[in-house]
């Protein structure tokens, strides 16, 4: 490899002088210099919005259910809302409920519908539709908001713009849980997901999983103000980092998500694009194993396994620095409760040489991996099996397809890569990933822990932030000794824009501007 050759996490080659050239395709003067700061201007209609996004596959479905990756989920608020949105700072705050009241204890809540809000097919949000959305994730679902929801135990309409939740044990973070992007608002008996019909500000014109999606601006006024700008969105499937990028310096899209960290810093200089960086608050990488199966039913394998890996190496290597080291659990850095005194699990042979010995396993492990898992979980492997190997651990590294990777092989096989999206809170953190036991559709590790579940549901109405805060700490302590998950990696959420593009602020949660780019963009 050349000085003018930049190696992306898939193993393909960008070459610097295309990044050039591509920016004088853009008509620019100066290709790489420093990107200027950009004020905010108002808001204003029009234009096609252009999106090159990893994050998806050709198995993805309208389904709310099925959603598990970026794509899926802008596609969703693009045609639809959620019940609850959490706002930049990170508060919630009412989207389609207007607010709410809760009684002491937490158990007892009053929500209010906005009024007004009207469906594509013309029919007016009520109590009904929002009680008809809230149980398609309760009950006989393999809904991933199962969980989130499962305290519920009534929900009653008290007028067509009013129902009341009451649950068996108190959450104060309820609202936080229904904003879950898998919770969007259908009429109520709605089915059938080909035909979507929602409220948000956008339409369905083309479909077409794997490949492309479009979609047209509803005529008239969207009921956000200053929200639904474009004419147009354009989203297609670029699964691969070093396209991704040449389709933005190149004028082909004006946004691109998980920017290669290899490239990062080049991008940046160049004067038309601005790459928006959020640290500590991105994806958690990992690799998760089923405890519940041989032979990760050993606990001394898997504190092998989390000894045996070089955080560090991946980190600086894998993404340029543009992460932090993980802990083997899923709360990030910068989120609130997270316990910065825990012991950071770090690289020793030695002690994952003994780990193992103790152990007494000769098969060699496998691990399948793959990019359609997330940008760098190829490489991470390949360190993975180096650092290991260092400590006489022999893994056998499997590399498997992207497309239909998260139906195929997570859930699946006993030990993969897996990235875990940042959440609101960090009960809804640990709820999504390892509350409810084996009752957790998405508990990817099998994890199951009596002291673990307690301590989450008595943290939930605990309003002493020192107890509640001691009783986080003790969950992730749990979670990082116990659990199947070896998460070596928090990445910094990176996204690449032109500058013409407005609105990509930093979110209270996820990247491209909390998955509502196309809602809250406009152009300059």
């Amino acid at each position: 490899m050349d000085n003018n050759e930049i190696q992306t996490e898939s193993g393909l080659i960008l070459d610097r002088r295309q990044l050039i050239a591509g920016a004088s395709a853009l008509g620019l003067s100066t290709a790489f210099g420093v990107s200027p700061a950009m004020a905010q201007s108002k808001p204003k209609k029009g234009g096609t919005l252009r999106l090159g996004l990893e994050g998806g596959s050709a198995s993805d479905s309208l389904d709310p259910r099925t959603y598990a990756d970026s794509i899926p989920i802008s596609t969703s608020l693009m045609l639809w809302n959620n019940l609850v949105e959490v706002a930049d700072n990170g508060n919630a705050t009412g989207e389609l409920f207007e607010n709410w009241e809760v009684k002491p204890g937490g158990a007892d809540w009053t929500f209010n519908i906005r009024k007004g809000i009207t469906f594509t097919s013309g029919k007016t949000l009520d109590a009904d539709d929002v009680i008809y959305s809230l149980n398609l994730h309760r009950g006989e679902t393999k809904s991933p908001a199962k969980t989130l929801l499962a305290d519920i135990t009534d929900i009653k309409k008290t007028s067509a713009t009013q129902i009341q939740i009451t649950m068996s044990k108190g959450n104060i973070d309820l609202p936080y849980n229904l904003s879950d992007y898998h919770i969007i608002v259908v009429p109520n008996g709605f089915t059938d997901w080909s035909k979507p019909d929602g409220t948000g500000a956008y339409t369905l014109e083309e479909f077409q999983p794997g490949v492309r999606h479009v979609f047209k601006r509803k005529a008239g006024d969207y009921w956000k103000p200053n929200r639904g700008n474009f004419d147009r969105v354009e989203l297609r499937y670029i699964g691969d980092s070093a396209a991704r990028t040449q389709a933005l310096v190149t004028g082909q899209v004006d946004l691109i998500n998980r920017v290669d960290p290899k490239t990062a810093a080049l991008l940046a200089k160049n004067k038309a694009l601005k790459v928006a960086r959020t640290p500590g608050m991105g994806n958690r990488f990992a690799f998760v194993a089923h405890t519940d199966k041989d032979p990760y039913t050993n606990k001394d394998l898997m504190l092998a396994l989390k000894y045996g890996i070089d955080r560090n190496k991946i980190v600086k290597n894998v993404f340029s620095g543009y992460a932090t080291v993980g802990n083997d659990h899923t709360v990030g850095p910068r989120m609130k409760y997270y316990d910065a005194k825990q012991k950071q699990i770090a690289y020793d042979p030695d002690k994952a040489k003994f780990h193992f010995k103790k152990a007494n396993i000769s098969a060699p492990i496998e691990l399948q991996v793959s990019e359609g898992a997330f940008s760098g979980a190829t490489d991470s492997g390949q360190v993975f099996q180096e650092s290991a190997a260092k400590a006489g651990i022999k893994i056998d590294l499997k590399r498997v397809s992207g497309d239909g990777y998260w139906d195929n092989v997570w859930l699946k096989v006993p030990f993969c890569a897996v990235y875990w999206g940042n959440r609101p809170t960090i009960d809804n953190q640990l709820s999504s990933t390892f509350g409810g036991g084996l009752k957790n559709t998405w508990n990817d590790t099998h994890f199951v822990n009596a002291d673990f579940d307690k301590l989450l549901t008595d943290a939930r109405v605990e309003l002493d932030q020192t107890k509640r805060a001691a009783m986080y700490a003790k969950c992730q302590e749990l979670i990082s000794q116990n659990s199947g998950m070896v998460c070596f990696a928090v990445q910094d959420y990176l996204d690449a824009h032109t500058t013409k593009l407005m609105g990509l602020t930093p979110s209270g949660r996820y990247d491209m501007a909390d998955g509502r780019i196309a809602e809250k963009g406009w152009f300059a």
